[in-house]
């Protein structure tokens, strides 16, 4: 399979202190006065992960880890300090949910707007407007400014947009995380049906189960630092939860099995214990309780743990 995006050694740096803040006036008497000072971020530092066509990669780490940044980088936003990202062929991007639309224009002539920006033709977004509406359930709403739609609304439209205009490459920032419970789990079909085409997808997600149960490559990112990049989904979503515990990061591969094992480990001691506490409640029940009680306490006990 031919590689679909190839990132190496990729670095992305903030400078504050810019003298376009300031001015030129302003600069240069600093300057002069030798109180001139430029401070530097790093965003991400060294990000290197190669993706096939087919592949959806699941990015995680804690706020302020450069997930959204490093996704900008992908989408052709920003340019890479160091480093370099190559891709192959066209890009549909959801990083900013309102990105795109014109709060003052209507649902139908939004989509249209978007579909441009996206670069595609208004005949095709009129072949596809129908499908669209119908996915974002959004058929009685068509007329209504985009400014009165709710937010779930909005994310909809903007999903439906991205997804139904078959990109060959697909950035998803916490989008699959909106909208109630039915319209994400329509999403999830959605976009595994998508995969199953030969699209390639990134997703940053707060939601581990949903990064466990989608992606089957996992980008572990930790204030700019590559942690890891893994096609060990499972193991490294378990290393992730485990730090979300302890706060202790691992160190290479070993490490990152160790914190595994250590995540599955607690997993089944808070089984045991929940265990336990029912087995307790039980007994209970059935020494204090009435005899009818003691029936039903035993029969659900029995149907949760059989």
């Amino acid at each position: 399979m031919s590689t679909v995006i190839d990132a190496r050694n990729v670095s992305i740096r903030y400078i504050t202190g810019d003298f376009k803040d300031i001015g030129l006036k302003e600069y240069i008497v600093r300057r002069m006065a030798h109180d001139y000072h430029i401070h530097e971020f790093w965003a991400d530092k060294d990000v290197t992960f190669s993706l096939e066509s087919g592949d959806m990669l699941g990015i995680i780490g804690s706020n302020g880890a450069g997930k959204s940044t490093l996704l900008k980088a992908v989408s052709g936003i920003m340019v890479p300090t160091e480093g370099h990202i190559r891709t192959r062929g066209s890009i549909a991007a959801l990083l900013e949910l309102s990105s795109g639309f014109d709060g003052d224009l209507t649902v139908r002539e939004n989509t249209f707007l978007r579909g441009a920006l996206l670069g595609y033709t208004r005949q095709f977004m009129k072949e596809k407007y129908d499908e669209i509406i119908d996915f974002a359930e959004l058929r009685n709403f068509q007329e209504r400014r985009f400014k009165q739609l709710s937010s779930g609304m909005k994310s909809r439209l903007a999903f439906a947009i991205a997804c139904l205009v078959n990109p060959d490459i697909l950035i998803l920032d916490e989008v699959l995380s909106v909208g109630d419970g039915a319209f994400r789990k329509k999403s999830e079909e959605k976009m595994r049906s998508i995969l199953s085409g030969g699209v390639t997808a990134i997703l940053v997600s707060h939601s581990v189960a949903q990064i466990r149960s989608m992606c089957n490559k996992v980008l572990w990112l930790d204030r700019g630092k590559q942690i890891c990049f893994s096609e060990k989904t499972e193991e490294v979503c378990n290393a992730y939860e485990e730090f979300l515990i302890t706060k202790k990061l691992p160190e290479g591969e070993n490490g990152i099995a160790l914190m595994s094992e250590a995540y599955l480990q607690r997993l089944e001691e808070e089984l045991k214990a929940k265990e336990k506490s029912e087995q307790e409640k039980v007994l209970d029940l059935l020494e204090k309780g009435s005899r009818n009680a003691s029936i039903q306490a035993a029969k659900t006990f029995l149907e949760q743990y059989q």
